[in-house]
């Protein structure tokens, strides 16, 4: 995440994570340690569905198993880098010979990690991934406009005043402060927040949104949420 400046956005740091790994109990387990810490995650637990999620484009980093059943990791890599998709890969296997981490790096991975990992480790090289290259990094903040989000208390703050968020109203907040003065239409939130295959309604968005202008209120924050009939909401 950024660094909180008055006047200044740097950028968009809401995640988005797909985990391919047949292994279901691992996967699940993996799902539930990045969600512990903010991310929103996809899984599959095959390759060719794996393949057919990340080639939707809106992961901000995918962690791929190589031994898969369909599509074989190197198999499904390949293949998104062949569809010009450069969302990073962190391969995650138990092969540890280096010709296995070469062969993975030269077909298109970011990063390896071999089983068993240490999760302290894994999000430390996801945090790497997912960083834009020359950005100062502050992993608990980010601002716009004198407004503060905080990640490690999931409360939105101004001038000393600050207020709880649910999770959800948090990963909403978060992603029209990495987009302000842009209307965020209502289909892209459910499938940043909920996902492309979530059948949350457009009333779900609604009602969160009036809970956050109700919360930006108490703190007198000098933003807005509006309203673009129609289409979604931008933050001004």
């Amino acid at each position: 995440m950024y660094p909180v400046k008055k006047d200044e956005f740097l950028g968009e740091i809401y995640m988005r994570i797909l985990v391919v790994e047949d292994e279901m109990q691992l996967a699940d387990a993996l799902s539930e340690i990045l969600k512990r810490n903010m991310y929103t995650v996809d899984t599959s637990y095959n390759g060719t569905d794996g393949y057919d999620n990340a080639l939707t484009g809106v992961y901000d980093c995918i962690i791929l198993d190589i031994m898969l059943p369909g599509m074989n990791g190197i198999e499904v890599l390949k293949a998104l880098r062949r569809e010009k998709i450069s969302t990073p890969v962190l391969l995650l296997t138990a092969r540890s010979e280096i010709e296995d981490k070469i062969n993975g790096l030269d077909c298109g991975a970011d990063d390896y990690l071999t089983k068993p990992f240490v999760t302290g480790e894994l999000l430390a090289r996801v945090r790497a991934l997912t960083r834009r290259k020359g950005e100062i990094v502050d992993e608990t903040r980010m601002g716009y406009n004198g407004l503060e989000l905080n990640k490690n208390t999931c409360s939105v703050m101004w001038e000393g005043n600050d207020v709880k968020l649910s999770l959800k109203e948090y990963q909403i907040m978060e992603l029209l402060m990495s987009n302000p003065h842009q209307i965020l239409p209502k289909e892209r939130i459910i499938e940043k927040i909920w996902g492309y295959e979530s059948d949350v309604e457009y009333n779900n968005i609604e009602v969160y949104i009036s809970f956050l202008r109700k919360k930006l209120s108490v703190i007198s924050a000098p933003v807005q949420i509006k309203t673009a009939r129609g289409i979604g909401y931008s933050l001004e």
